[in-house]
């Protein structure tokens, strides 16, 4: 993979990476214009074009750009498959940066020379992704992972979503209305990403409440190898999540592995309210059928109110009941007090169904992933909606922030179980049970 010596820095030089990317993708479509003139067009080849492009641009950049295409690629009904395959890419494998730039980091953080703290440090990256890279590090016997942030990213991060918010939208076909709140949210939660104190913390934390979880473990973290801007962690040998999904292929094995990330968000979600928001392969790690979590550092709080107000969807007696079902909808900021009586209709109508689907897994004893009609139904749901006009004119600029962080952490989590082909026993928080039986 070959390394970047540097990343554009100024306001100037980021937006002109972007520019010119989108100059690109301009005569990407007219030669896809032309071609569609004579009979000969491919709209899969325009996609494979425009996701290249957009992918280097954004992983020349770092931070920012890079970390929406690693959100984006979890969303199958957002974007085309050929950006997916590229935007997979930020989740380890972005182009790193070359040793003199850490050895720079290092120097402005601890005074020293990464071979002066350490007995051997890699000259390469092991792992790269979005807003950091890391380096295998050796000292007294101990082997270390020590991540590194990129140069620039926390101080580049506010102007980068600026930036990548209008191109975003022209890409896929978004408006302002549907992302802007949404792109707050996401910038708050990438300014924490850049705090690498606030990440220490949190991962000290969260793995101390969670060190109970079955066949889930965490690597130790060390404050003093760590700084605002470097994290230092036990090493852990093992296999990225994904390549223990393919090599398993559903095994008996693999099953365990899968409910043990399945409780573990479980967990997370309905009894700290606090969770690793981050869910793709690459922050997990399968060492002798054991799952490691090691990387906290998207991290999403969950209000008490919000938490009560979102999960009483998954009551299916309040579910099935209009008043109740539409009250629930208004405290979500789902529908508004100024829709009328046909807009309330399509939004009860739409929401019930997207809300039966995606708790379908709460209300089997045993719900199997591994069954590829589940995803496509998902897919095929948000294909009607994206297709249906009338939805389309109401549906803009709905729900609260806090649902974004919420949706992608389950949306993850269930393209993970997919992946892996886990058959799963998920149970309802007993607070949700106690509703369903007062119902």
């Amino acid at each position: 993979m070959q390394e970047q010596s540097s990343i554009p820095k100024s306001k100037i030089s980021r937006a002109a990476t972007l520019a010119s990317t989108g100059v690109k993708i301009g005569s990407n479509y007219a030669r896809h214009f032309a071609k569609k003139a004579v009979g000969k067009a491919d709209k899969e080849t325009l996609n494979q074009d425009n996701a290249k492009a957009s992918y280097e641009a954004f992983s020349r950049l770092k931070g920012g750009p890079l970390k929406v295409a690693q959100l984006l690629s979890l969303d199958r009904n957002i974007i085309p498959q050929a950006f997916r395959d590229q935007f997979t890419q930020a989740q380890y494998s972005a182009p790193p940066l070359s040793f003199p730039l850490v050895v720079q980091t290092f120097k402005k953080q601890f005074g020293k020379h990464p071979d002066e703290m350490f007995d051997s440090f890699s000259r390469s990256a092991i792992n790269a992704a979005s807003i950091g890279q890391v380096h295998r590090a050796t000292r007294d016997g101990h082997t270390y992972a020590v991540k590194i942030q990129y140069p620039g990213v926390a101080e580049s991060l506010k102007s980068d979503i600026r930036i990548v918010k209008p191109f975003a939208t022209r890409m896929f076909n978004l408006t302002s209305a549907d992302v802007e709140k949404y792109f707050v949210e996401m910038e708050a939660r990438l300014l924490e990403e850049t705090d690498y104190h606030l990440e220490l913390q949190r991962s000290v934390d969260l793995s101390q409440k969670s060190a109970d979880l079955p066949l889930t473990r965490f690597p130790n973290y060390y404050p003093d190898m760590s700084s605002e801007r470097i994290i230092t962690m036990d090493w852990i040998e093992g296999e990225m999540l994904d390549q223990y999904a393919q090599r398993m292929d559903g095994s008996p094995e693999s099953q365990l592995v899968g409910q043990a990330l399945w409780e573990f968000y479980h967990f997370q979600v309905h009894t700290l309210r606090a969770f690793h928001a981050d869910p793709h392969h690459g922050n997990f790690i399968v060492k002798d059928n054991t799952l490691w979590v090691i990387d906290f550092g998207c991290v999403k709080v969950v209000p008490d109110d919000y938490y009560y107000d979102y999960f009483q969807l998954l009551d299916r007696e309040r579910l099935y009941d209009d008043a109740i079902f539409t009250e629930m909808l208004e405290k979500l900021d789902l529908v508004f007090p100024d829709d009328g009586p046909a807009e309330r209709r399509k939004l009860v109508e739409i929401f019930r169904e997207s809300i039966e689907l995606l708790g379908r897994p709460f209300h089997t004893q045993e719900f199997d992933f591994a069954d590829p009609k589940y995803m496509d139904e998902i897919a095929a749901f948000s294909e009607k909606t994206s297709r249906d006009e009338e939805w389309k004119l109401i549906s803009s600029g709905r729900g609260n922030p806090h649902a974004l962080y919420i949706n992608r952490a389950y949306f993850g989590l269930y393209n993970i179980m997919a992946n892996m082909k886990v058959k799963i026993h998920a149970k309802l928080p007993d607070w949700i049970t106690t509703l369903e039986k007062s119902g």
